[in-house]
């Protein structure tokens, strides 16, 4: 072997191991309760606050704890209305950039999240894909303590807990009742989508709606088997197969007079 292949042999030999000590001293720090790797010791530092709880960072304005000063940051914008992130489509003001994110998809049209399981139906956000899969997985995850009844989405399970509480917790700014679902206001839209925040003034209209976001389709035509969201639509529908035509216009003859 020449002295220039062997020298060649020993510098690769070098590069190898100094790659080697690069990448395991990348993340040096290990988590003493799950064996996490970081590379920085704040970042291990901000882990472990998820095994301990710990939540240093207070806000001052309403008490609550965060475990990153970031979080806090975003939180504290909720209370001075600061929204530093805008669309440059439409000027909406977000608090997050990855609300921001989100909300351009309304604008763009993109659905980059795919029920690949089932029926290859897209979504826009990958929440609204979670709670579509559960229409056909039939998974309830959130169960009520009370009496066992479960549901494919929380904000469902609590609307359902005050049925055993007895919570009322909009109060009406028109006449102060609390009976929201007995009766309404022109213009009062208190029931507001977790998804979309669009706002709604009967619960029953909040649930119709949000079956857009979940895809789910519970009314099925009995003749064809084609599904629907809202019940009205399948009555709609179901007139293609019975002929009825409830809305037609009798058309009287005319009538002309000579004078």
């Amino acid at each position: 072997m020449s002295f220039s292949h062997a020298q060649s042999l020993s510098a690769s030999n070098s590069t190898r191991t100094s790659s080697a000590n690069t990448i395991s001293g990348d993340k040096r720090f290990v988590c003493s309760y799950c064996s996490k790797r970081f590379r920085c010791f704040s970042q291990l530092t901000i882990h472990q606050r998820s095994h301990t709880g710990e939540k240093p960072y207070r806000c001052t304005l309403c008490g609550k704890r965060y475990f990153q000063k970031g979080h806090l940051y975003t939180h504290q914008r909720t209370h001075t209305g600061e929204k530093p992130y805008q669309c440059s489509l439409c000027g909406k003001g977000f608090i997050q950039k990855c609300t921001l994110d989100k909300h351009l998809r309304s604008h763009t049209g993109e659905k980059p999240y795919t029920c690949t399981k089932f029926c290859g139906k897209r979504f826009a956000q990958k929440t609204y894909l979670t709670t579509h899969e559960r229409t056909h997985s039939g998974e309830r995850p959130y169960a009520c303590m009370e009496c066992g009844k479960s549901f494919s989405q929380k904000s469902s399970l609590n609307v359902h807990l005050r049925s055993h509480t007895g919570e009322k917790p909009y109060s009406c700014s028109h006449c102060g009742k609390s009976t929201l679902l007995a009766h309404q206001h022109i213009s009062v839209s208190l029931f507001e989508c977790v998804f979309c925040r669009r706002t709604f003034n009967k619960l029953t209209y909040l649930k119709a709606h949000m079956r857009t976001h979940s895809g789910e389709k519970p009314f099925v035509c009995t003749v064809c088997g084609k599904r629907f969201a809202q019940k009205t639509y399948l009555r709609i529908h179901q007139r293609t197969h019975s002929g009825e035509r409830p809305y037609s216009l009798m058309c009287s003859p005319l009538v002309v007079f000579y004078i």
